[in-house]
Formats: C-alpha cells, structure tokens, sequence
C-alpha cells in the first residue's frame, strides 16, 4: 500500500484528493460526495465594526482524523464572534480565522476514524471556528445529534449555548433543585437558555434585563423575576425575593461593577461564575465579603478547551439536556435569521442589543 503526506493548506492536497473522490473505484467515494473546490465564507477584512464582516471565497476544507466535513445549513451568532471581529479574541491555534461557533447541516464528508456519521447524516456541531461559510469541519465528538422536532436553523442555535451554560451553571457552578440562580443578560442566547435549564432542574430563577418589555419575556421562559437593572437594584431585589439570604448562584458576562455587587447579592456558601466581563475586566473589589461568606469565585472560556474536554460536555448534554429538548421543554428561543451573505446585518442586530434569543445565519 502506498502512502503520501501532504500539507492541508497546499493545493496539491486538495487536489489529490478531488481526484480521488472523483475515481469511482477508489475506497474514498463512500465516505465523501463530490465537492466543489471553494467555498462562500465571512471573513474579517478588518476589526471593528460589523461592516468589516465581508463575504470571500475559500478552499473548502478537508476533515482530519477523527473530523466530518458538514455542509452548513445555518450558523448560530455569538458575542465571542462579536469579540473575534473587535479584535479581541484571536481563534486558538489550528483554528480556522473565519467566526462562527457553531453549525448544523449534513455530513458531505467524513475522515479517518469516523464511527458514528455517515455521509448524508444531519447534525449539528461545536467548532472552534469557520461556521460562517458554506463548508466547516468539526471534531466527530463534538457533533450532537439533531434533537426531534427541530429544523436545522433551530439547531444551529444549540451547540455554543447549551455547552457554555451546562458546563458553567451546573459542572462548575453545582446548581441543584431548590437553589436559588440569578442570571444576568437574561434575554440574550446564553440567558434564555440558562434561565428554561435551571428551571427544569428544580432552581428558582431571577434574571437581569434592559427593559421591561424583555423582563416580561423572560418570566415566560421560567424566571420567577425579571429585574430591570435601568430602574432597580439587583442586589436588593434579590435580598427581598431570598428573605434577605441572596442567591445560591449567580451567572454573569458582565463583570465590571457588578462583581462586587454580585459578591454582596450571594448568600453564605455562594458561588460565582464568570463566562464573560463586557463591563470590564479590572476593577477595585474589596473580597472580605467572600471570606465571611465562603463564597467561590471562578470561571471560564469554551473555546480553548480540549477537543475531549468539549467531548465530555457533550455527553452529558446528550444524557440529561437533549432529552428535554426532544420533549419540549426545553427550546431555544430564536429572535432572527439573515442570509449568511448578511452576516454585518445580524452583528449589527446583536450589537445593539434589542434581540431576545439566538440570532442565526442561513446558508
């Protein structure tokens, strides 16, 4: 048998193996449908604003071991896209430079050591970049399958969500039945999705919202009460609803000033999670009320972890989330789609902050 090693990105690799996909006999036909040699995808021309979100043209991307090449149906739209396209959040190495999170689509092709998927499968899938385009790959483990009932737009809008609030509400933050969760930017993905979660798992859930309009939004999702942070104080609203004990948990992406208010809305034993610090990282915070009160403070970032790491979280999303999906009573809240040649329009859409749920890109 004979063995060739090429460089992924030189063309001489792509165009060995559009030959091999094209030889009927060769071994590869039933594990790859004729591609085209390019693909539509976003890129960031240059940082800033929306408007620098412009279509190009690229190499349609080969799967590596273990990884399924997806022809995209639709793409979700994330703050740490928003992030990437500032500037500020550099995709880890190896990752593709093209945004975009997470997909659903159909497998048009599968690479070596690829067990559970098959061409023509449907899924949707976690990546570390590249879902604003027509062609992405992704690790085999972290693709999930498409829950019953949910048409591809809808579970484009799963994967980045789901594994960011499971992993930081109840891997690292242990939200049990009968706490207490505040949650705040509860109208945004990660919100809406936080907020139907601690619910079905027993909490009683308060969030934060910029207006009245999205704080009634939320208590039909599941939360026991929206608080407008334009026109009341979280910290004391919380106090009340608890008797004066504070929450079990809190949820934050907004850092800045609300860390020490945070620190004063927890009750003794609390914890704290961080996922993202929009108000700023480095502020002034006087932590002797962490010591009184036993409090824990961490966080995290989804992007950068290990392909098993995300393959871990998948797992339990598929034991004790996906069923509560398949069910109904679960279900991703979806504000808007644009074509994914309007990729500047949905940025400009989630940049001013008026959306409630997931905005999703449509290939």
């Amino acid at each position: 048998m004979l063995s060739f090693h090429f460089d992924k990105n030189n063309e001489s690799f792509h165009d060995c193996l559009r030959l091999c996909v094209e030889l009927p006999k060769n071994k590869l036909e039933s594990k790859m449908t004729t591609l085209p040699e390019t693909k539509t995808a976003i890129e960031i021309k240059e940082y800033g604003g929306p408007e620098g979100l412009v279509p190009t043209s690229r190499p349609v991307p080969v799967p590596g071991h273990d990884e399924v090449l997806i022809k995209v149906a639709a793409a979700g739209v994330n703050r740490p896209d928003v992030l990437q396209r500032k500037g500020g959040y550099a995709p880890p190495p190896g990752a593709s430079d093209i945004p975009g999170l997470e997909v659903s689509g159909t497998v048009a092709g599968v690479g070596a050591g690829v067990t559970k998927y098959k061409v023509g499968d449907q899924l949707c899938a976690l990546v570390a970049g590249g879902g604003y385009a027509e062609y992405c790959v992704a690790p085999e483990a972290q693709c999930l399958d498409i829950p019953k009932g949910f048409d591809l737009v809808e579970a484009a809008a799963l994967p980045e969500t789901f594994f960011t609030v499971w992993t930081n509400v109840f891997d690292r933050g242990h939200l049990t039945g009968g706490e207490t969760f505040l949650v705040h930017g509860g109208a945004s993905g990660i919100g809406t999705t936080a907020i139907q979660l601690a619910k079905a798992f027993g909490a009683r859930v308060f969030t934060t919202a910029s207006t009245d309009e999205k704080c009634r939004a939320v208590e039909k999702l599941g939360a026991e009460r929206g608080i407008n942070y334009k026109s009341e104080d979280f910290v004391s609203v919380v106090k009340e609803l608890t008797e004066g004990k504070g929450v079990d948990l809190i949820l934050d992406m907004v850092g800045g000033d609300y860390i020490q208010r945070n620190i004063s809305a927890l009750a003794v034993e609390g914890r704290l999670v961080y996922i993202a610090f929009l108000g700023g990282a480095e502020v002034k915070v006087n932590f002797a009320a962490m010591m009184l009160k036993r409090l824990t403070i961490t966080g995290s970032t989804l992007r950068p972890q290990s392909v098993q790491a995300k393959a871990e979280i998948g797992e339990r999303l598929k034991e004790k989330v996906w069923p509560l999906l398949s069910a109904g009573t679960v279900k991703p809240v979806m504000d808007s789609t644009f074509p994914l040649s309007e990729a500047a329009a949905a940025h400009h859409r989630i940049d001013d902050s008026s959306h409630i749920g997931k905005i999703v890109l449509k290939v």
